[in-house]
C-alpha cells in the first residue's frame, strides 16, 4: 500500500546539458575547417589531449612532451 502524505512530484525540471568539447577541436578559417592536432598513430579521427607540458592520445597512449 502507498504511504499517505507524500505527493508525487511529477516531472523533473529540464536541466541544460553542457556543450560538447568536440567543437573546440576544429577551427573555421574562411570556407575551410581546420582540425586541431590529431594522433599520428591512430589517424585523423583521434585528437590529442593538450596538457600544460604534453600532448596525449587517450586511445593508444601516445605522448608528445612539449618544451
Amino acid at each position: 500500500m502507498a504511504e499517505k502524505g507524500k505527493a508525487s512530484g511529477g516531472k523533473k525540471p529540464h536541466k541544460n546539458q553542457p556543450t560538447s568539447k568536440k567543437y573546440k577541436m576544429y577551427k573555421i578559417d574562411g570556407d575551410k575547417v581546420i582540425r586541431q592536432r590529431s594522433c599520428p598513430r591512430c589517424g585523423p579521427g583521434v585528437f590529442l589531449m593538450k596538457a600544460k607540458d604534453r600532448s596525449y592520445c587517450g586511445r593508444c597512449r601516445y605522448t608528445e612532451f612539449l618544451k
